[in-house]
């Protein structure tokens, strides 16, 4: 009866901080949609200034590595895809698989796992930071909100950057598959273009942008969920800043996947 009445009572508990994790989301959802929708109307303003600092760190700031590795996995998926396609002899068709796979997949989805390391971590790790030297408490004296001084800049520049960024890393991870296929592997310049206008169509384009956009709202709440949680002083400040990165691209691989179907069975 001990083990049986343990057992449930984990359960219990388990449940039940799921159900307080996922409330206090909702409360810091409302609450930044509030400061960023309504407040504003109400003569309460927007920190646009600080929006358009973070905006720089998480946009251009993150260009190099972006453009780096995107670059690398169009050559890369050229090089593969050749492999299959030369038995056939139908290695002009990599433009047509190396672009809707950029524009579609693989470009907002490298973006934002990047981006999750990359500034995820670090709206985590700042928060927190705060947090245990008791910054967030003064701010409340002070009389100002902590949503509004924090999340909403972090918020719309998440929101503004991540597509900006992956607007460039498709382009550039085309550019890679181009490079690799026309120095390397020999396929026509003009062929290679022609085929990749041929295959990308405005959906694909609109798959890839809306992506985008809610990768960039997970990456950001996540981020500040955890710096909110960290407690215990430095050792905190880490586990949550990990957590932020490994949560992050756990609900990012599922809006990837909801996305995906949505537009593989709705268009």
């Amino acid at each position: 009866m001990t083990a049986l009445t343990a057992l449930v009572g984990g359960a219990g508990r388990a449940a039940l901080n799921q159900l307080y994790g996922v409330a206090r989301v909702c409360v810091l959802i409302v609450d930044t949609l509030y400061w960023l929708v309504a407040a504003p109307f109400r003569g309460k303003g927007l920190r646009i200034r600080a929006a358009v600092e973070c905006f720089v760190e998480f946009g251009y700031h993150s260009m190099p590595i972006v453009g780096l590795i995107c670059f690398l996995i169009g050559a890369i998926m050229a090089m593969q895809a050749s492999y299959q396609l030369a038995r056939f002899g139908a290695t002009q068709y990599i433009a047509n698989l190396v672009g809707v796979a950029a524009v579609r997949e693989l470009a907002p989805l490298m973006t934002a796992i990047i981006l999750t390391g990359r500034s995820g971590s670090a709206i985590a790790a700042e928060i927190g930071t705060m947090k245990v030297a008791e910054e967030i408490d003064a701010l409340d004296v002070m009389g100002v909100n902590p949503t509004k001084f924090l999340v909403v800049p972090k918020f719309l520049a998440m929101v503004a950057a991540i597509p900006c960024v992956t607007v460039l890393a498709m382009f550039i991870m085309i550019l890679g598959g181009f490079v690799l296929s026309t120095m390397v592997l020999s396929v026509d310049v003009g062929l290679y273009i022609e085929n990749t206008a041929g295959a990308l169509q405005l959906k694909d384009f609109a798959t890839g942008m809306t992506k985008s956009v809610f990768f960039a709202i997970v990456i950001c709440w996540v981020g500040v969920y955890r710096g909110f949680q960290v407690e215990g002083g430095a050792e905190g400040v880490g586990k949550m800043t990990t957590s932020s990165v490994v949560t992050s691209i756990f609900f990012i691989i599922i809006v990837d996947l909801v996305f995906s179907a949505l537009f593989y069975f709705a268009v």
